[in-house]
């Protein structure tokens, strides 16, 4: 991973495929589990300086609600389902989140609803982390790919008008 915030590209870890597990769902859940173990538990990310807190509850499985938003899709709470698609790159969340800076990631700030929201997007792999800015601390929201161009096209457009200079007063 190239962590040169000079680099025109920002490098990913690979990802956590179920094909390494033999197709075994249970055996790979337990290991994409423990990447996030490592990575929001025991060595908490960093935004900007400021140390990301986890939203533990509701326990999904007897794991964090963070974990579950990471690598569960679907709009309704209570249903979401298990998404291979999220769950393979659990190893990238962190590394976005620590790097954010870097002149490759788009970083943003939005509103959604009464949300304060921070967008970290990595264009070439169309992956967007989403955080919320609790202003004592930072949660990590969620994590996914991007599938849709016109979504891409959208978030682009956004990041843009988050980037223009705004007018006094």
């Amino acid at each position: 991973m190239c962590n040169d915030k000079t680099q025109n590209f920002f490098e990913l870890p690979d990802i956590i495929a179920i094909r390494q597990f033999g197709g075994n769902f249970k055996e790979y859940f337990e290991a994409v589990y423990q990447v996030f173990i490592n990575d929001f538990v025991h060595n908490r990310p960093v935004f900007k300086g400021r140390r990301l807190a986890l939203k533990k509850h509701p326990l999904f499985e007897g794991k964090e609600y963070t974990f579950y938003h990471f690598t569960h899709a679907g709009n309704d709470e209570a249903n979401r389902k298990p998404d291979l698609e999220r769950m393979e790159r659990m190893p990238w969340p962190a590394p976005i989140i620590n790097n954010s800076e870097h002149n490759y990631l788009k970083v943003w700030r939005n509103q959604r609803g009464t949300r304060d929201r921070i967008l970290i997007f990595h264009e070439k792999e169309r992956y967007l982390v989403v955080l919320e800015d609790r202003r004592d601390y930072i949660l990590p929201w969620t994590a996914y790919m991007v599938n849709y161009p016109n979504k891409v096209r959208r978030l682009l457009k956004e990041y843009e008008a988050y980037k223009k200079p705004k007018p006094p007063g």
